[in-house]
């Protein structure tokens, strides 16, 4: 799922290749992308793209006079651009092909989707505060203003993991299953402690973690271009994925717990203390 840094850097990308062109074609060959429909998605044709902006998880196109065409690329959605769109009209049903957005240029972006699935979320808004999604988010942990205070404040009542309480788009935007893993690797820091269990000394050690994982993911992706970050995020993750190899920290195997949905992945010798957590839905720690 691209998260926070990969988002980051497809905003880069756009901005520097859609501002100042004009949308001329959207043609959505997946009708279940579309989760608004008035405005309908072909009132941003005709009207020039102003601004790209990240909001979470969601990217922001802003246009001219126009509604904004607001993206959640979910759990297996991507955006792939195109210096030169194909001819012709793409056939529905075929392949991971969802929605295709085309320039004055001949350029353009396909978003497509992969899996059964079908998450990828596409809303043609006046005003992004229209997605619930984006109404609904907590402040962005790269934000000058989020300093170690607020992140404090936001843990202190928290009675949750704090694997959960990273993840909750509610109460921080844009960290995802991938990079909390990282975020409390880095910590050193069980994903099942209770937020609001956490020392001083602890919060500052996460918050120091939060911002530095995620300052330089956004730095080894910025520049790449769209189809390239993929394949940058799994090369810079040290732990998330990674189960059965050893802790590039310490040398332990890194273990996994699964869920019905997700799994996550620690190491042991860094982050609990050399026990291993039980590999079940209720996971506490091993006594």
């Amino acid at each position: 799922m691209p998260e926070l840094p990969e988002v980051e850097a497809l905003k880069d990308f756009l901005t520097e290749n859609l501002v100042g062109h004009e949308i001329v074609r959207v043609l959505p060959v997946a009708i279940s992308v579309l989760k608004t429909y008035d405005p309908p998605v072909t009132s941003v044709e005709g009207h020039e793209v102003t601004a790209v902006r990240r909001c979470g998880k969601f990217l922001d196109l802003a246009t001219a006079e126009g509604p904004h065409l607001v993206t959640h690329l979910a759990r297996a959605g991507w955006l792939q651009w195109k210096d030169r769109l194909p001819s012709g009209m793409p056939r529905p049903g075929k392949g991971p092909l969802a929605l295709r957005v085309a320039l004055e240029t001949g350029a353009g972006f396909d978003l497509t989707e992969a899996g059964t699935q079908k998450r990828l979320a596409v809303y043609v808004v006046q005003d992004p505060q229209q997605v619930p999604g984006v109404a609904r988010l907590g402040p962005d942990p790269l934000a000058d203003d989020f300093d170690e205070t607020r992140f404090a404040a936001l843990l202190k009542d928290e009675r949750r993991q704090i694997k959960g309480a990273l993840r909750d788009q509610s109460l921080i935007a844009g960290v995802g299953n991938a990079y909390s893993d990282e975020i409390l690797h880095v910590a050193k820091m069980s994903p099942f402690k209770l937020a609001a269990a956490l020392t001083p000394q602890e919060t500052a050690r996460l918050y120091e973690a939060l911002r530095t994982t995620l300052t330089e993911a956004v730095e080894r992706s910025r520049g790449l271009a769209a189809g390239r970050l993929k394949a940058e995020k799994k090369s810079g993750l040290r732990v998330h994925g990674r189960t059965g190899e050893p802790c590039p920290v310490c040398g332990d195997t890194i273990r996994e717990v699964s869920f019905s949905d997700s799994s996550l992945q620690y190491c042991p010798t860094c982050q609990t203390g050399g026990k291993p957590l039980a590999d079940r839905r209720m996971s506490r720690l091993l006594k």
